[in-house]
């Protein structure tokens, strides 16, 4: 469903919420794996790849679905996984790193965060699509 002017109030709202929660999760992670300054950062890249992996899934199934809630991609998309995924976390982590002299751990970071996330988010669109084509399919 296109998003209209009558509607636009609630995809507001909806992504609002949903960010908040997104954020909300991505603290405590911070709270539950906290890393020094310069350090790497597994709070951030962890969050990132489960946001990306997440982003996959929902994509897929978005796609399988012949006429989704027209507040799902908003609520989940941009507001949870927006909310919770962090690509400004990301850069300070790495300018952390590279001014604290951790220039590997810095490039290494980057490589991981690059190299995990495009994983995550292929396995979970590419796993999800072959769960749904397959039950779909079952049920022909």
């Amino acid at each position: 469903m296109p998003v209209t002017p009558a509607t636009r109030w609630d995809v507001l709202l909806t992504i609002g919420a949903g960010g908040a929660l997104g954020s909300l999760a991505r603290y405590g992670l911070s709270v539950a794996l906290p890393h020094a300054r310069g350090a790497f950062a597994v709070s951030t890249l962890l969050t990132n790849a489960l946001g990306c992996l997440l982003i996959g899934v929902l994509m897929a199934v978005i796609n399988a679905t012949a006429q989704p809630h027209h507040l799902l991609r908003p609520f989940l998309g941009v507001g949870v996984l927006g909310g919770f995924t962090t690509f400004s976390t990301f850069v300070v982590d790495t300018l952390d790193a590279l001014d604290t002299g951790r220039i590997t751990a810095g490039l290494g970071y980057v490589a991981a965060s690059v190299l995990l996330c495009l994983c995550a988010v292929t396995a979970g669109f590419t796993g999800t699509r072959a769960l749904t084509d397959r039950t779909l399919h079952k049920g022909q």
